[in-house]
């Protein structure tokens, strides 16, 4: 099994499409087409993990964190990003990345943290805007709904909770086929008039190639005529953080006590109690402060995230809780989301969750 059949899998639920633009998510060492033999999955790829995958016979590394944020202008080791490039590189061992392409998804990061503290009912805190858009095409009636079939298929026409929408009106079409053309109807030199049909359906930009692939190849047509939109509209499956509401509400105190229990953190940072009752809560994994005015703006009662400046904290001006429950504490169980994943569809095949503890931050 080639590495890109794995890495492929991952993207078909977080595509990079869906990353921020200053992250570096996707393969970031090795060659796609050699051949899978383990995979070690990691919150970060230290120097430790890239021994660990050396003993483990693991030749793909799967992290949360790039290796990677910035440009470098050399690879001497003069530090531990450029060591830990040089012995994965002797090793043979591939480094793949999945960063904000999984923190941005519904189903990614945060919701591993919904789950862990029983949230219900949850929502994206920032949905995204342009990752929508739009397909319109033209074609006989007669092959109208085959191409709607083959389109639904492949993940066109969902819209939140639903598939399979689509908007058609009918209409006539003429063209004329030139000498060199090889038209399905009409005549070469004659006008031709098609009762035809009109189909509009939306789809998450990242399925594009797919889609226009599969409607060239189900047209009748030899030239389809089509129209690609930009839509603005929110896409309420995809943004950052992630905001919804406990089953019971519960007293403040007793909350970050249960939160500090079930992250198990060994400090957690927090504003002001004043006797609040908790029952919307928000939450953002890893570096989440740049979602704050949001989580007040849906009137959440706590906000969980981590990397808070001291500033920043006068912030919740006692309108919200916030609760700072450390980087690596908020995002460690998504070495677990990741090989849930992959073990239910490479079922033969060697994945392992690594061992090494790789938060930098110790606690006295």
């Amino acid at each position: 099994m080639k590495i890109q059949e794995i890495t492929d899998y991952l993207e078909s639920f977080f595509p990079l499409i869906y990353q921020e633009n200053y992250d570096n998510s996707g393969l970031i060492i090795g060659d796609k087409n050699e051949k899978a033999v383990g995979i070690l999955i990691t919150l970060d790829c230290t120097n430790e993990v890239v021994d660990e995958a050396i003993k483990l016979n693991c030749n793909l590394i799967i992290a949360h964190h790039p290796i990677l944020f910035n440009p470098i202008k050399s690879i001497t080791g003069k530090n531990y990003i450029e060591r830990i490039i040089i012995k994965a590189i002797k090793n043979n061992i591939a480094i793949y990345a999945i960063h904000t392409n999984l923190d941005n998804v519904k189903n990614g990061v945060n919701s591993v943290i919904a789950d862990n503290i029983g949230l219900t009912n949850t929502k994206i805190l920032r949905p995204k805007h342009n990752y929508i858009k739009k397909l319109t095409f033209y074609c006989p009636i007669s092959e109208s709904q085959k191409i709607k079939d083959k389109l639904w298929e492949i993940g066109a026409g969902n819209i939140g909770d639903y598939s399979h929408c689509s908007f058609s009106s009918l209409g006539k079409g003429t063209f004329m086929a030139g000498e060199n053309s090889c038209p399905t109807l009409g005549e070469k030199n004659k006008l031709h008039v098609e009762k035809e049909e009109k189909i509009e359906m939306v789809f998450f930009s990242n399925l594009q190639d797919k889609i226009l692939n599969k409607l060239f190849s189900e047209h009748p047509y030899e030239e389809v005529a089509y129209e690609l939109y930009h839509i603005d509209n929110a896409n309420k499956d995809i943004g950052s953080g992630l905001y919804g509401n406990l089953k019971k509400s519960m007293d403040s105190q007793d909350f970050l006590y249960k939160l500090k229990q079930v992250m198990q953190t060994d400090c957690i940072r927090y504003t002001n109690l004043d006797n609040k009752k908790i029952n919307k809560v928000a939450i953002c994994g890893g570096s989440g402060s740049f979602l704050l005015e949001d989580a007040k703006r849906i009137k959440a009662d706590i906000f969980i995230s981590s990397d808070f400046k001291y500033h920043q904290f006068f912030d919740a001006d006692n309108q919200i809780i916030i609760a700072d429950i450390g980087h690596y504490e908020s995002e460690q169980f998504t070495k677990d989301l990741i090989y849930n994943l992959l073990v239910k569809k490479f079922t033969k095949f060697a994945i392992l969750l690594s061992k090494i503890n790789t938060n930098p931050i110790k606690y006295l």
